[in-house]
């Protein structure tokens, strides 16, 4: 037991730092190629955010193990909002911007819905995966409409993290291109491979393990990075950073199982974890639409969703 544990340790080790590097290796690459900033941000950083939760569901699914992807997937989306922000809100209440309420909650509200519809016969088909990524690729060009008008305010998370790219010369860039994807791949496969022998040795599904272990522990880079963003007195932007990611984690991260291999949901994993996430996702609309005077998570409210979050996953180890 004590082994695979500590694989699953080294792969996410592995699979964060990896992610960074190709992150980094990639959108300096396209930059040096003459890409523009925006074209950057809105693909290149956009979807390299979620590459451990991408490749982890890719690899997933191509070994059969289809609902470890779902439950990452689900499981990123809960621990991103009642996780991350939750402790984010308590070191410093959390602002939303006018973007993010005006434009990216909705489309994660409409997101999970659409989620919900998809799921309600149980079943993640070829063509539910099909059409969460043509809403994606719906989601981006508005994006790149939105962001080209300059009567359009730009936005402030993919802007920052432009920010905090780093300038290499191409080779370089190229290096940590390729360097950064082989590990990636690499730690993925052992992260897999050590969650799966971790579920048969206590007995639970591939899906508690995906909505636990693997599902924290992806989500831990927007845990630091939210957290850090707080602190260096940019609050307005983890809001942003954390819906952009669920957005990514349903329409990009949630097609996978269905586009490689299908994938047949629990009743339980149905009305708990798919219904958490979207109780979880509500909570963060009735904060930024209906429950105070200004739109903000305020200490109290981050409270509450951590301790929602504690409280499902003591639920799912009862039930394990």
């Amino acid at each position: 037991m004590w082994v695979p544990l500590l694989i699953l340790i080294v792969g996410l080790v592995a699979l964060i730092w990896s992610a960074d590097r190709f992150l980094s290796g990639a959108a300096a690459l396209a930059g040096n190629l003459g890409v523009s900033r925006l074209l950057i941000g809105l693909t290149v950083v956009s979807v390299g955010t979620s590459a451990p939760e991408i490749l982890v569901a890719v690899i997933a699914a191509i070994e059969g193990t289809q609902l470890l992807a779902v439950g990452n997937a689900i499981g990123s989306n809960i621990a991103n909002i009642g996780l991350v922000l939750g402790v984010t809100a308590i070191i410093a209440p959390l602002p939303f911007s006018k973007s993010v309420r005006s434009t990216e909650l909705p489309w994660l509200l409409g997101a999970t819905l659409l989620t919900m519809v998809l799921l309600f016969d149980r079943h993640l088909s070829f063509f539910d995966g099909a059409g969460l990524l043509f809403c994606l690729a719906i989601i981006l060009w508005r994006l790149v409409v939105n962001q080209s008008d300059p009567t359009k305010d730009p936005t402030l998370n993919l802007q920052d993290e432009l920010d905090d790219l780093p300038d290499m010369k191409t080779p370089k860039a190229a290096f940590w291109l390729v360097v950064g994807l082989i590990i990636l791949l690499a730690s993925a496969q052992i992260l897999v491979y050590a969650a799966t022998t971790i579920a048969k040795t206590l007995g639970v599904s591939d899906m508690v393990i995906g909505l636990t272990i693997v599902a924290i522990g992806t989500s831990l880079p927007e845990l630091a990075a939210t957290v850090g963003s707080a602190l260096k007195g940019h609050p307005d932007i983890a809001i942003g950073n954390i819906v952009g990611s669920n957005i990514l984690n349903i329409l990009a991260v949630l097609a996978v199982p269905g586009l490689v291999g299908s994938a047949t949901i629990p009743p339980d994993a149905l009305w708990r974890d798919v219904g958490m996430m979207f109780a979880l996702t509500m909570m963060l609309a009735l904060f930024a639409y209906g429950m105070n005077s200004r739109a903000v998570i305020t200490r109290f409210e981050g409270m509450v969703m951590l301790g929602a979050w504690i409280g499902y996953n003591t639920l799912l180890i009862q039930q394990a």
